[in-house]
């Protein structure tokens, strides 16, 4: 750990990624916690295979992937709602379907315009290929993100937890779920170049499910879930500089040995705690 530090220390290239990384464990944490709530970890799943051909077609042009990668992640969530408001197809069911062939095609896309290297750290992430831009887009991502989670941070509440009250309170339902798979959308293109869009879903995912066992509070579970992942991001980091390591994989094992944690030692919900509790009260009846 001493050496990582000196090397933190001496490298601009690591000093890069750690600075990404942490903000990517950041702005994953805190959208994260909305879409776990809301039940769209299929959404997420989907919107981040989704902008694949976005990247592609960016790369094409030689343009920034991230305006191609925005753009069809959009198209994503409109034509998974377009499935569900205009058919009898169940949700599950729509995101199947969008998300699959947004996929397929971005593969062939860049099967035609990178090499198979390129494709690779595009799916799967290289936190130490990140560039000055990579870093500056993931901070201007994150700033809007996290300012727009503090302006309506009651509304995203009400409609998280019960979005058929939030609708009798006059709230703009459907345009906050849109707002939010923006958003989500943007996650999606800041982790590109550090867990690829592949593993992206296990950084929103798993640290907000971590944090969403040790707390009912909101504001506490985005707190933790951040904490969770820029925690994961650092350990993949480490690791993945350690021992040449691609780093999205590691990333994504710290995510879940994370959230393992907190279902096993969580101190309401903890598997591990329960069965010690009962087993407790099994002999506390016993001697009563």
């Amino acid at each position: 750990m001493i050496e990582f530090i000196n090397d933190l220390m001496t490298y601009n290239v690591l000093q890069k990624a750690f600075i990404t990384s942490v903000m990517v464990g950041i702005i994953c944490g805190v959208i994260g916690c909305f879409i776990v709530l809301r039940g769209l970890a299929l959404m997420g799943d989907a919107i981040s295979h989704a902008v694949l051909p976005g990247v592609a077609v960016s790369y094409m042009l030689g343009i920034s992937y991230f305006y191609g990668a925005v753009v069809t992640g959009v198209l994503t969530a409109f034509g998974i709602g377009l499935i569900q408001q205009n058919s009898r197809v169940k949700s599950d069911a729509s995101i199947g379907i969008v998300f699959s062939a947004f996929f397929a095609l971005g593969i062939i896309l860049i099967s035609k315009a990178k090499s198979a290297t390129d494709l690779t750290q595009i799916l799967f992430g290289n936190v130490l290929f990140v560039r000055n831009s990579d870093m500056w887009i993931t901070l201007i991502i994150g700033t809007i993100i996290l300012l727009t989670v503090i302006l309506f941070y009651k509304e995203l509440l009400v409609s998280s937890f019960d979005e058929t009250m939030a609708a009798a309170y006059g709230l703009p339902t459907r345009v906050i779920h849109y707002v939010l798979m923006f958003l989500l959308t943007l996650v999606t293109v800041a982790s590109l170049q550090t867990v690829g869009v592949i593993l992206v879903v296990s950084m929103l995912i798993a640290p907000a499910s971590a944090a969403y066992l040790l707390t009912n509070r909101l504001h506490i579970m985005i707190v933790l879930s951040a904490t969770f992942g820029t925690l994961a991001s650092i350990i993949g980091l480490y690791f993945s500089f350690h021992y040449n390591l691609p780093s999205g994989p590691v990333i994504a094992l710290a995510t879940t040995s994370i959230f393992i944690i907190s279902f096993l030692f969580s101190p309401k919900q903890g598997v591990f705690i329960r069965r010690m509790k009962i087993r407790k009260q099994q002999k506390a009846n016993q001697l009563s």
